[in-house]
Parts: structure tokens; C-alpha cells; sequence
């Protein structure tokens, strides 16, 4: 692994402590930015999402590839006195320190705060968990479906036909991860400034509330539960999924205006005028009435033909695409986000880079993600520890991996 020299976090080091997704997704974050990032696993399994799969991509799995480029792997077995005496002298030498295991268990191997502190007094120290700092649910472990549950999100999923619905993607983990990022490089400034170190904390808990913002200050209003509108919007009408001849397509006539012009393109003049479909109150008081009718005008086009309607009439709209035709799209294709990258053990590999360019670009890869424990010797020979002495830490089953 070469260090980048393009990122603004080239020179900085970074120990990653994490499995599953949350943890991992800070640590490539900050390997895009130009850090160099060390990753801590388990020996002989290594992060919990090596062995998510499928889906998978020439065996290996896809959970742990999308979450792990610009890394090295070392085994370290930390609970043994020496592995711990190693994983003290990697974070005395790191800038950041990530970790998400269950609340306690880093305290637990004797890494509390305070002897982190100690052991580096300049060190960026990013906690995350589940239910955050504080309070009766503050140790329990999580996952980022049972926060969409606890926080109303799948709640809100529900449309009263079936069992509830979470949100198929790791919409709080990848959230939190960012929050974990702006935390992390707030404290980098703070540290150029003071000099000292700082106790980042992040947690799924906060992130959902926070994603649920609008609707926590509606329970505070005393507005209730909201309702589920399927694809369709609280305070906008027609705005949603609405079938055409041979598909769907995605409307959003997001002000009176694009309602307006909605009505000339299609043909539907007469919407205008009906009784309760005036104005966007209105609409929104005839919800059900309003999408019936316009679900009649877009079923007389078929989907290319109404886009191209709709497109010269300025009016936003999207097909409903798959992810493989998400992939295939132009627009996708010509921004480049979707890179290749060298991978010993995958073929075709390819990635989505982080999503920010500067002056154009989008950040340098390092490396792929690596195999468990590849990284292993250069590590420990990065700490000093010498050859024989490494061979004896693996036959003590306190390091892992294979030879460099």
C-alpha cells in the first residue's frame, strides 16, 4: 500500500478498531481523504462482514469489498498482554482512533478514554454505538435495523397491508459514519489549534433522530404519528410513483407552477379547474382523488414517451430504475464515480468513490481491500518488531495472517 499524496489526511495515520458497517465506513472514508488506515481484526475471522454473503463477487464478499478499499489488515489477538502492548504502541503513534465494538468492550481490554489519553495525548479518539453516551440503553448493542425500528422509521414504512418495512439500505450506519468523519476532522482542527487530542461520539440513536427531525418537531407540534404515503409526499401534490403503460415513473410537481405545467404537457387542462384540485392544499385534502386522476393521464403514455413530455416541459420526473439500470445510465456513466481497481482476487473489480470532488476530482485509491491479516508483518514491522519475533507472536496465536 502506497500513501496517497493527493489527500488532505495524507500523513496521518488512522487505527480502526470495527466490524459490520458503521466503523469500517469511517475508516475509508478517511483512507479516500489520504490517511493511511491500519484495521484491527479478530484472528481468523476478521471483520463480521467478511462472511456476509451473498452477495458476493468471485467468492469474496460484497458487504466487507464496498466498505474496506485504502486499508491495511493485521490480526491481533489484543486481550493477550503482548498483543495489547502492540496495540498500545500502534495507537501512541496514531492520529485517530476508530472503533464500534459493543459498548465497554475496548474499556473492557483496558482501553478506557483515560489510558488513551494517556497513551497519546494528541489522539482523535471517535466512540461510536448504538444508543450513544448516556442513559438506560446506553450499553446495549444494535444494529441499524433495530434503530429504524425503535425511532419510528419503520413505523413509518408501514402501510398497514403487510408486516412492517425497514428501509433496505444501512441508511443509519452509513449516517452515523458520516457524522463520525465531520466529528473526527472538527477535532483534527481543534488538535492544530491546541495541541490536545479529543473524545469524538457519535451514535445510530442520534443519527436517525436527527434524520427524523421534521417529524419529531411534528410529535412536539402534537401532530401525531405521521402517516405512510408510500412514494407520495406529507405536503406536496401529485408528488410520487405513478404507473404508465409500460412501467413507472417518479413526478414531482413540487409547486403550482410545475402542477400547471404538468396539466398543459399531458393534455389534462381540465385538472386545473376540478373542484379540489386548485391549489396544493386542496390537492393535499383530496390526496387520494388527485393521484387517482393523474395515475389515469400517465397511464396513456408509455415511460420514454412521458419523460420526454415531461422534460420539455420542465417538469421533474425520473424512471423507477433498478440498480443495474442505475448502473447502465448515461448520466451515471459520465460522472465517473463508478471506478475500476485492481484486485488480486476479483475480477473486473470496480468501486464507487466517495462522492465529493475537488477541482473535478474525485479522491486517489490507495489499494483494494485487503485479505484478512495481509498487512499483518508490515505492521509490526512499521513497529520495529523483528522477523523472528513476529514468527513467534504467530505460532503464540497472537497475531495472524501469513508471511509478507
Amino acid at each position: 500500500m502506497s500513501a496517497s499524496t493527493s489527500g488532505s489526511l495524507t500523513g496521518l495515520r488512522v487505527v480502526e478498531i470495527s466490524t459490520s458497517v458503521a466503523g469500517p465506513f469511517v475508516g475509508q472514508i478517511l483512507g479516500d481523504l489520504g490517511a493511511e488506515v491500519i484495521k484491527v481484526e479478530r484472528i481468523g475471522s476478521g471483520d463480521d462482514t467478511r462472511a456476509w454473503a451473498p452477495p458476493d463477487w468471485d467468492g469474496k464478499s460484497i458487504a466487507f469489498l464496498h466498505l474496506n478499499r485504502n486499508k491495511r489488515s493485521i490480526e491481533l489477538d489484543y486481550k493477550h498482554p503482548r498483543g495489547k502492548e502492540i496495540l498500545t504502541e500502534l495507537i501512541a503513534g496514531a492520529d485517530v482512533l476508530v472503533q464500534n465494538l459493543r459498548p465497554g468492550a475496548l474499556a473492557k481490554a483496558g482501553f478506557t478514554p483515560e489510558v488513551l489519553r494517556e497513551v497519546n495525548p494528541r489522539l482523535v479518539y471517535c466512540d461510536m454505538t448504538g444508543f450513544g453516551r448516556t442513559g438506560p440503553k446506553a450499553e446495549d448493542p444494535a444494529y441499524d435495523p433495530l434503530l429504524q425500528a425503535y425511532t419510528g422509521i419503520i413505523d413509518m414504512m408501514s402501510t398497514g397491508d403487510g408486516p412492517p418495512r425497514r428501509v433496505p439500505l444501512s441508511v443509519l450506519d452509513k449516517g452515523t459514519a458520516m457524522w463520525a468523519v465531520i466529528g473526527i476532522l472538527d477535532a483534527l482542527r481543534r488538535r492544530d489549534r491546541t495541541g490536545e487530542g479529543s473524545h469524538v461520539g457519535v451514535s445510530l440513536l442520534e443519527t436517525a433522530i436527527t434524520w427524523v427531525h421534521a417529524n419529531v418537531m411534528g410529535a412536539l407540534a402534537g401532530n401525531g404519528k405521521p402517516r405512510n404515503l408510500g412514494s407520495g409526499h406529507a405536503g406536496v401534490v401529485p408528488y410520487g410513483a405513478f404507473p404508465t403503460s409500460d412501467g413507472w415513473i417518479f413526478l414531482s410537481a413540487g409547486n403550482q407552477t410545475l402542477w400547471l405545467r404538468f396539466c398543459r404537457a399531458t393534455g389534462a387542462e381540465e385538472l386545473t379547474t376540478r373542484d379540489g384540485f386548485g391549489s396544493n392544499p386542496e390537492r393535499a385534502a383530496n390526496r387520494a382523488e388527485v393521484e387517482r386522476a393523474v395515475g389515469e393521464v400517465t397511464r396513456g403514455f408509455t415511460t420514454e414517451k412521458l419523460l420526454h413530455v415531461l422534460a420539455e416541459a420542465g417538469v421533474p420526473c425520473s424512471p423507477v430504475n433498478s440498480v443495474p439500470d442505475m448502473v447502465r445510465d448515461e448520466q451515471v456513466k459520465a460522472l465517473g464515480l463508478v471506478e475500476p481497481m485492481e484486485h488480486p482476487a476479483v475480477k473486473d473489480f470496480a468501486v464507487v468513490n466517495l462522492p465529493i470532488t475537488i477541482d473535478g476530482d474525485y479522491p486517489d485509491h490507495q489499494c483494494p481491500p485487503p485479505e484478512l491479516g495481509a498487512d499483518t508483518d508490515a505492521v509490526l514491522e512499521l513497529l520495529g518488531v523483528p522477523e523472528p519475533e513476529r514468527d513467534a507472536l504467530r505460532a503464540e496465536g497472537v497475531v495472524g495472517g501469513g508471511r509478507a
